[in-house]
């Protein structure tokens, strides 16, 4: 079992006046040669990629090139092309896949990128011990397509899966990285326009500050196996014009949180996006949102798509904080 810490000198304190059970610090044994290994191999790749100056088709080359040597996917789901209603997506399902049970997952890749073999092998296996099925949206990409267009085709799969009869309280939204940043924009919306909300959200280090305020971009981008605040810069500017940069819709983190579903949010306290997490739980748990805050010690972003020790016993926090809030069970 991962065992609870106190805070290292290099982390934030969480805040004081976080529940017992609001904000932990996790770290668990096994796996160190593997995650030295798998470290180095992002050290080598992605933290040296430049976005300055090189074609979107290069970039997105490397990117499936990462995704099709790492990716895991599941042999026996199965995946079905879906359009809801204008928002492209495909379910994922596996044996035992309710129909009345949906993960609303939100993939990860700086706006820019698919994983289509990393995201829809991880939500299979969230999907095999939950009995449910996912619905990937396959929202449209930047630079090709800048703000408001993934999150208005977020929003529309939620709409569509209502318009289908799915029950709110069967639904659970889910995101890494940039699709975490779009879960939570996605909760904004549906409760700016007054629509059910769903049971829960999963956040799996959501970038959710575009004006990059947050101190672990700095102390951290060393540590850091993946990213440097210079490459997070010139990501953002592809996505979105610095003025949206406090749009809700863009940082959701400055959304009102007053009314949203419980939240699960995990990070790596490697990363230099680990303060993102933080700061977005601790805003929604001060508008009085159920929240769970859980920083993995020496742990990278989105770990949990990893063949980590790390990765496994994350997914078993994620599929009790979803059984717990949804009643599923396989």
């Amino acid at each position: 079992m991962p065992l609870s810490e106190a805070p290292s000198p290099n982390l934030p304190s969480f805040p004081a006046n976080a529940p017992e059970d609001y904000a932990r610090l996790i770290a668990h044994p096994g796996g160190g040669l593997r995650r030295w290994w798998l470290h180095t191999i992002l050290r080598l790749t992605a933290k040296r990629m430049r976005f300055v100056g090189v074609d979107i088709a290069t970039l997105r080359a490397q990117q499936a090139a990462f995704d099709e040597k790492f990716g895991r996917l599941d042999p026996e789901a199965r995946s079905t092309p879906v359009d809801c209603a204008g928002a492209p997506a495909e379910w994922i399902e596996v044996p035992g896949s309710r129909a009345d049970r949906v993960l609303l997952y939100l993939h990860g890749g700086a706006f820019m990128f698919r994983f289509p073999r990393t995201h829809s092998g991880m939500a299979a296996r969230w999907c095999r011990r939950l009995g449910a099925r996912a619905l990937m949206v396959d929202y449209r990409l930047a630079p090709e397509h800048r703000f408001p267009a993934a999150p208005d085709d977020c929003h529309q799969a939620y709409r569509w899966l209502l318009a289908l009869g799915i029950e709110p309280r069967h639904i659970v939204i889910a995101g890494d990285s940039a699709g975490g940043n779009l879960a939570l924009v996605t909760l904004h919306r549906i409760e700016a326009a007054g629509e059910p909300m769903p049971a829960c959200a999963v956040l799996i280090s959501p970038a959710v500050d575009f004006t990059l305020t947050s101190k672990s971009l700095v102390t951290n981008e060393k540590r850091d196996p993946m990213f440097t605040l210079a490459g997070l810069i010139a990501l953002r500017g592809l996505y979105a014009s610095p003025k949206h940069y406090l749009d809700p819709s863009v940082s959701p983190l400055y959304a009102d949180y007053t009314g949203f579903p419980p939240l699960l949010f995990q990070a790596g306290d490697l990363e230099v996006l680990r303060d993102e997490s933080m700061r977005a739980a601790d805003r929604a748990n001060a508008a009085g949102v159920k929240v769970e805050l859980e920083i993995w010690k020496d742990m990278a972003h989105v770990f949990q798509a990893l063949p980590l020790p790390q990765a496994a016993a994350a997914t078993e926090h994620i599929v009790r904080f979803i059984a717990k809030h949804t009643g599923w069970s396989a």
